[in-house]
């Protein structure tokens, strides 16, 4: 982890009115949030406090009544049931520093809901680690992300793995395991797939332990 923080810290301009984005693409489950998590830590405790943070891209999950109006609710999770031009303009706004806090939705997976403005970040704040499946993606709208990262990385995981935290993640959230294994073969592993193909549009292949 220490190399992985090594480069997450080479990006930090060090130069005040700046801000660097560092994007985690990944398969579900594939441990990209830990990561994120750890990257910011990590750049925080050698270059104090607030220099990173941490915008998940789930904040931008449309609401189950929005799935439900638009017929997705089965598939929750597919790059059709994103906010995606809701997540690129915060990215742009993130990057046009203005010397104010910036606040960003969250997912809370108790509500299996998103949760306007529970994350801020400070104007101090010269990294912003995000993290999603599509960021590599190059469907309706996706595209933009890529240009807004200074790096993209891929998160990679063994498939047998990431279904087994997938399965405890989803009979967590209140599905049987009869339901979560359906959703699995139904929606998580086709959404893997697509995730999978873009891996070699990352500059950097990163396999957490």
């Amino acid at each position: 982890m220490s190399v992985e923080v090594d480069h997450a810290i080479a990006l930090v301009p060090g130069i005040p009115a700046r801000r660097a984005l560092l994007g985690l693409a990944g398969a579900p489950a594939a441990g990209k949030s830990t990561l994120a998590r750890s990257l910011v830590d990590g750049v925080n405790a050698r270059l104090g406090p607030d220099t990173a943070a941490y915008v998940p891209m789930d904040g931008f999950h449309l609401s189950n009544i929005q799935l439900d109006r638009l017929g997705l609710r089965d598939r929750k999770g597919a790059p059709d049931t994103f906010d995606i031009d809701g997540y690129v303009s915060l990215l742009r706004r993130l990057r046009a520093w203005h010397g104010r806090p910036v606040y960003a939705p969250n997912f809370d997976r108790a509500l299996d809901e998103p949760v306007a403005a529970a994350i801020v970040v400070p104007a101090a704040t010269q990294l912003v680690v995000t993290e999603g499946n599509y960021l590599a993606d190059s469907g309706p709208g996706w595209g933009e992300v890529r240009d807004l990262l200074d790096e993209l990385w891929f998160v990679e995981a063994p498939a047998g793995l990431r279904e087994r935290r997938l399965l405890e993640r989803h009979v967590q959230g209140g599905r049987t395991e009869a339901e979560a294994r359906a959703f699995i073969a139904a929606s998580e592993r086709p959404n893997a797939a697509r995730v999978e193909a873009t891996r070699a549009a990352c500059g950097r292949v990163v396999r957490p332990a």
